[in-house]
């Protein structure tokens, strides 16, 4: 039986690959050209059976999977390895061969979408010079192409071929309009500048290539953020453009201390990777442990921030973000002049913030642009909200399955009277309900925006109405559930509150099983297990577990002239980002001051 099931299993895990050489083979007189008769009747064609007898027999035995993917996967790395080879060499004076090697990396003629501009540069018809011109169509801008490369080496320049300063620094200095250009001298370099959306030139015996900046594809102008929004503070968000979300930030921070490190991640395709750091207030270590972790990624491709919070996360297991993904550019300046640092990677729409703690995944962009009051205020909603969203459906199983004691007596009478004709257990009602609003959810977010409308309509008649009528659920716990999918709504990050939507689950068993005490021991449990939560060396409960220095900024927020230095848990270069008299007409300013003063 035993030996049987192995034979099967092994047969089905087979690949005949002789099955693939006869099905992509063509014989000697077939033509990938369809055929013109004009009009002649095409005539039968002879099967001759003893030849396809032959070629069963010699056909090929098949391969067991692990074989096939192994030789697959040679076959890749050769392929990519045949390539690359010679990107490190040096680029050679001849026209010609550089030319050749360009179709070698590029595999042309077959790649259609890298333009190969060859000219001659000046108008004298003695000698002039061999140019090649190489950028990609799509990630280029043509027009700047033909007006500050084309136009002035072809029509406006005045060469010939015993000129002696026939060097590309001389083409730099006197013949190219542009405003950016560089010299390389690997073919490395100049096939990362060619794929990133800039100009390649190369010219007949010059040594090396010249990098001329042209990038100009197709991407979304700024428009407003999609998942944070707010009523006081900046309307526009980071776009698929690097440059343009690079210069957002710098656009608000306008100093020379600001520090851009551009890296390249990614084996297959390269992926820009920027590090923004403030030089003399980010705490050096910091920046060199994200260095570290970014530097030592070893993947083929890396499309979106998302995929690198993944990697350089310190538990990917955890539903608590350790890295935190904003789309406001005043959000990211904000973290920047507090010491964090930002990573931006390649065209994606989202920052990363590092390290991160729990409590700023709560905090909102407009905290700073309110007064401190009516900002305290909306901090406290926001608390009572994610622990709404986290117990309240385990909290009601409890109450209602282990200490309807705990409630009045009219209460409790009205929680049983509804619940009169539903016939299934309470936990099995609110995981049904629950399982509902996250179709809903799901649902608003895939639909097509056209009759995304009629998502709250079905939502509404399905979970309200007619659950209630149908007695599938009881109009409590209709109340209930709706109460947790709004406070759900009012977390800020969305990461924080996909994992709080998870969690909920768990403390919702854990009510059905142990009622309050099941929910206080998972409670104490998760606290202890984030208490050893790290990002980026720092504790994901700080500055309060470990106590690292009081915080007017954690759970509620204090006045603004009043918090005088910048978080302790970072270790900045500079703590105090303001002195302790930014007020000094204003008595409560010089009191806090003097309480400053009388610390240090």
């Amino acid at each position: 039986m035993d030996m049987s099931f192995t034979g099967a299993l092994k047969r089905l895990l087979t690949v005949d690959d002789s099955m693939l050489d006869d099905q992509f083979t063509l014989a000697d007189d077939d033509s990938s050209e369809p055929a013109d008769t004009y009009g002649e009747t095409p005539q039968p064609e002879t099967v001759n059976f003893t030849t396809a007898e032959n070629k069963t027999d010699t056909s090929k035995k098949p391969v067991s999977m692990r074989t096939f993917l192994r030789r697959a996967t040679r076959e890749y790395e050769d392929a990519v390895e045949k390539a690359h080879v010679g990107q490190d060499d040096g680029i050679e004076c001849d026209i010609d061969e550089m030319k050749r090697r360009l179709e070698r990396f590029f595999h042309l003629p077959q790649n259609k979408d890298i333009v190969i501009r060859e000219f001659r540069v000046g108008v004298e018809s003695k000698s002039p010079w061999r140019g090649m011109a190489v950028f990609v169509d799509g990630l280029s801008d043509k027009n700047v192409i033909n007006s500050a490369i084309l136009e002035p080496l072809m029509i406006l320049t005045h060469v010939s071929e015993e000129n002696p300063r026939r060097t590309l620094e001389y083409v730099v200095e006197k013949l190219l309009p542009g405003n950016q250009s560089q010299i390389v001298d690997k073919w490395s370099e100049a096939v990362a500048n060619i794929l990133t959306g800039s100009t390649v030139l190369f010219l007949d015996r010059c040594n090396g290539a010249l990098v001329i900046e042209t990038k100009g594809w197709e991407h979304r102008s700024v428009s407003t953020p999609q998942t944070e929004n707010v009523v006081r503070g900046s309307q526009d968000a980071f776009t698929e453009n690097f440059r343009a979300n690079t210069g957002l930030v710098r656009a608000r921070l306008r100093t020379e201390h600001l520090v851009t490190e551009i890296h390249t991640v990614g084996n297959l395709a390269r992926t820009d990777v920027a590090i923004m750091y403030i030089h003399g207030v980010t705490n050096p270590k910091l920046v060199r442990e994200v260095r570290r972790r970014i530097s030592q990624i070893d993947v083929d491709f890396i499309l979106d921030s998302g995929m690198l919070e993944q990697f350089i996360e310190d538990r990917p297991s955890m539903l608590i973000p350790q890295v935190m993904a904003t789309e406001r550019p005043d959000r990211v300046a904000a973290s920047l002049a507090e010491g964090y640092v930002a990573l931006f990677v390649g065209n994606s729409t989202y920052c990363l913030i590092v390290p991160v703690v729990l409590w700023s995944l709560v905090h909102s962009s407009e905290d700073s642009n309110i007064r401190f009051l009516p900002g305290t205020f909306m901090r406290l909603i926001r608390w009572i909200a994610l622990l709404t969203a986290l117990l309240l459906p385990g909290l009601y199983v409890a109450v209602t399955n282990y200490h309807s004691e705990m409630l009045p007596t009219d209460l409790m009478l009205a929680i049983a009277g509804s619940r009169e004709q539903v016939p299934f257990p309470v936990v099995v009602e609110v995981l049904l309900m629950e399982f509902a609003i996250e179709l809903i959810r799901e649902a608003g977010i895939r639909i097509p925006s056209v009759i995304g409308p009629t998502i709250g309509i079905v939502g509404a008649l399905i979970i309200g109405q007619s659950a209630v009528q149908a007695g599938i659920v009881s109009p409590l716990l209709v109340i209930v559930v709706a109460t947790t999918a709004l406070a759900s709504f009012t977390v800020p990050n969305y990461e924080l509150s996909m994992g709080i939507r998870i969690m909920r689950f768990a403390f919702l068993i854990a009510g059905a099983v142990l009622g309050f005490y099941g929910i206080a021991i998972l409670f104490v449990v998760y606290v202890v297990r984030l208490t050893m939560l790290k990002s980026f060396g720092v504790p994901i409960l700080s500055p309060i577990a470990p106590s690292s220095g009081a915080s007017r900024d954690v759970l509620l927020r204090g006045p603004l002239w009043s918090m005088n230095k910048r978080p302790s848990f970072l270790y900045p270069l500079r703590s105090w980002r303001q002195k302790p008299m930014s007020r000094p007409w204003s008595a409560p300013t010089r009191k806090s001051a003097g309480k400053e003063g009388g610390e240090t």
